[in-house]
């Protein structure tokens, strides 16, 4: 009698062990995959990506990274081809936010990243000369050759600087908006300031070049989201309730003016954004307690300490 009582108690810790196991294996195979979303040519988001994707693969997710332009990515999320996106930068995206939050059809989770600035920006040189203000451009169109440099097609501060170009009140009749990348605005900005030319971009805070640049931020865009920011992630609508290790670990994700400028400046130095991500995250591992808290890997196991192997810590 006293040996079956043994291996009762005995199957039944068994049965208890393998229950709190597969408890705590959050997500199941269909949220193995993670579908990220990355907006062309953003170093900030590389960068993100670059700490997200890595953190996932350590914890036994796999992933994938698509390059698309800002309104392509909202509409990917609400129709479910893509499950993430943390770069989502507020109140300038707040024109281009409203329809899908109206319709819940894409979910925000919360920021990842307080502090941050936006903005278009003239070299001091060109603010001690006169121009401080959005209206002060079309006095010196001629020293602009009237164009102003953005990023890419349809982003959102690149359509805000249009509607100012527009707007016969702003005096910036056969102004251009130039639209290119990141990286193609900073080669025309560097070599316009390394002659002491006039010229008008986009810029902003976090970025490891900018930030090195003498720049004037313009007034008369205040009303128009531009100015001091703060970076959103975003999950396709539901994502984190079918996903929830995956969501644990979104709403832990928070980011510093200062990582991200580092990783940046690996990046456009020519690194890879997973390969500068684990280098920085192997000289700065204390970040990982805060992410992972809570966070398991996909099989339900300590996932601080699966992540910190992934990186031979």
């Amino acid at each position: 009698m006293l040996m079956r009582k043994l291996l009762a108690a005995s199957a039944m810790s068994l049965v208890m062990g393998v229950a709190a196991t597969a408890a705590l294996a959050a997500d199941g195979e269909a949220c193995k995959k993670v579908r990220v979303a990355e907006a062309g040519g953003w170093t900030d988001n590389t960068a993100t990506n670059g700490f997200f994707t890595t953190v996932l693969k350590g914890l036994g997710y796999e992933t994938s990274v698509d390059l698309l332009a800002l309104p392509v990515i909202l509409e990917s999320l609400k129709n479910k081809d893509l499950d993430v996106f943390l770069d989502n930068w507020m109140p300038s995206q707040t024109a281009e936010m409203k329809p899908y939050i109206e319709e819940k059809t894409v979910d925000s989770i919360g920021a990842n990243l307080e502090g941050a600035g936006y903005g278009p920006v003239v070299p001091q040189y060109a603010a001690d000369a006169g121009v401080k203000d959005l209206k002060d451009l079309g006095k010196f169109t001629e020293k602009f050759d009237g164009k102003f440099y953005g990023i890419e097609p349809g982003n959102d501060g690149n359509r805000i600087v249009q509607a100012k170009i527009d707007d016969p009140a702003n005096g910036l009749d056969g102004w251009e908006m130039v639209e290119s990348s990141e990286q193609g605005m900073l080669v025309q900005a560097e070599k316009a300031i390394s002659k002491n030319e006039f010229v008008a971009f986009l810029a902003w805070t976090p970025h490891p070049i900018m930030g090195k640049m003498p720049l004037h931020y313009l007034s008369g865009f205040e009303a128009d989201g531009f100015g001091g920011a703060t970076v959103y992630t975003l999950s396709r609508s539901g994502y984190s309730a079918e996903c929830p290790n995956v969501g644990a670990l979104l709403k832990n994700l928070k980011f510093s003016l200062d990582q991200e400028s580092a990783l940046m400046e690996a990046i456009i130095g020519g690194k890879d954004g997973e390969a500068a991500a684990a280098e920085w995250l192997k000289a700065n591992p204390a970040v990982l307690d805060a992410w992972l808290a809570g966070v398991t890997t996909l099989d339900g196991n300590d996932g601080l300490a699966a992540v910190k192997a992934s990186l031979g810590l």
